[in-house]
């Protein structure tokens, strides 16, 4: 039992604790020129921090080679299967979604998934929870893409899937997230880190390919999708659109005081900034946050707060008009009225010329 005065608030203790984080980048540029600067600053110790310079320089020189395993000819797309070695014992399964009867460079959609199945993005549903999740939740990303005329590759996230640990999985476990994060810890990593890893592998690969346009790559996925999709636009710079669904809000509003899952926390980020600013490092490239009216565990009100202080990063990056918000009336879910006008937007100026990579 607490006696008297000393009684200890969690609550007041965790504020505290934020208040003191020191936040060394939060964006405090008043020019292109200093945002410039802050960027690549801050980039480097946000790699850091998700354990991708420590990745980079265990795996230097490992080229990815990937696989194809299936086939399956769908009404106006075709949805293959493959795995690519994203780690030289790392075979990642991934669909790759491509339109029939469109020729030439097509625009690049990634779209990571969150703590659902992984075959859901590709309209894959095994059970009544998995349909109710893609025709409620809209959460046949990568299908809605193919159809908006793009080629789709839905990766499977590390710790889900084929790649959880075969212990939990026997268990009937979503993942293997908190085994994930343990282990990672061990060596300098984390699952953010390395999803962020696996998504730019998979744009290495796809560059690769004729029919892939490198000046149109887009990422989008729904909450833990969406964290991903955040951060690998701040990491890789070849990502030329984000829209992130129900993920994007402030640390302290959401992971830092409401329980999420264990793959979402990353050593000292708060000591670098708060997540506008991560979503900073995107500028000037186009961002859409993508929220819902009644997410309960990313609030509209600290959504809101986060993307005021994002836009005024844009604003000082002189790009205001390229970070935009859609709020969904319902609770946490994807909300494609949301993602597809805005990619398509942009992907049709970029292929009009609009340079949206550099500041200048």
């Amino acid at each position: 039992m607490f006696e008297g005065s000393f009684s200890f608030d969690y609550k007041t203790y965790l504020k505290e604790v934020y208040r003191l984080a020191p936040r060394k980048f939060a964006f405090r540029a008043r020019t292109r020129e200093e945002m410039e600067e802050w960027q690549l600053a801050f980039r480097l110790k946000l790699k850091e921090s998700l354990g991708l310079t420590n990745m980079e320089e265990d795996l230097r020189g490992h080229v990815p080679r990937a696989e194809r395993v299936s086939v399956t000819e769908m009404d106006d797309y075709i949805r293959e299967k493959w795995y690519i070695w994203v780690e030289p014992i790392v075979p990642l399964p991934f669909w790759l979604l491509k339109p029939k009867n469109i020729s030439g460079r097509l625009p690049l959609v990634l779209t990571p998934h969150g703590h659902n199945h992984p075959d859901i993005y590709v309209g894959i549903a095994y059970n009544e929870h998995d349909e109710k999740a893609i025709i409620e939740g809209e959460r046949d990303i990568a299908v809605q893409a193919v159809k908006e005329g793009y080629i789709a590759i839905a990766p499977t996230a590390r710790g889900f899937g084929e790649t959880m640990d075969r212990v939990e999985c026997e268990k009937d476990a979503v993942s293997s997230c908190r085994s994930q994060l343990k282990h990672c810890l061990l060596v300098g990593r984390t699952p953010i880190g390395e999803r962020v890893w696996d998504i730019s592998r998979l744009i290495d690969w796809a560059l690769k390919r004729p029919d892939v346009d490198p000046n149109r790559i887009a990422i989008t996925g729904n909450s833990g999708g969406g964290t991903t999709s955040i951060y690998a636009a701040a990491c890789d710079e070849r990502i030329s659109v984000a829209a992130p669904s129900c993920s994007f809000c402030t640390f302290i509003g959401s992971i830092g005081t409401i329980r999420h899952c264990d793959c979402n926390y990353i050593p000292g980020v708060l000591r670098l900034g708060e997540m506008h600013d991560v979503a900073g490092l995107i500028a000037p490239r186009p961002f859409c946050a993508i929220a819902g009216k009644e997410d309960s565990i990313f609030p509209i009100e600290h959504v809101l707060e986060a993307f005021s202080k994002l836009k005024l990063i844009y604003e000082t990056a002189g790009f205001p008009d390229r970070c935009e918000i859609f709020i969904g009336e319902s609770g946490h879910r994807y909300y494609k009225r949301g993602a597809w006008p805005f990619i398509r937007k942009w992907f049709n100026l970029i292929d009009q010329g609009e340079d949206v990579r550099h500041f200048r």
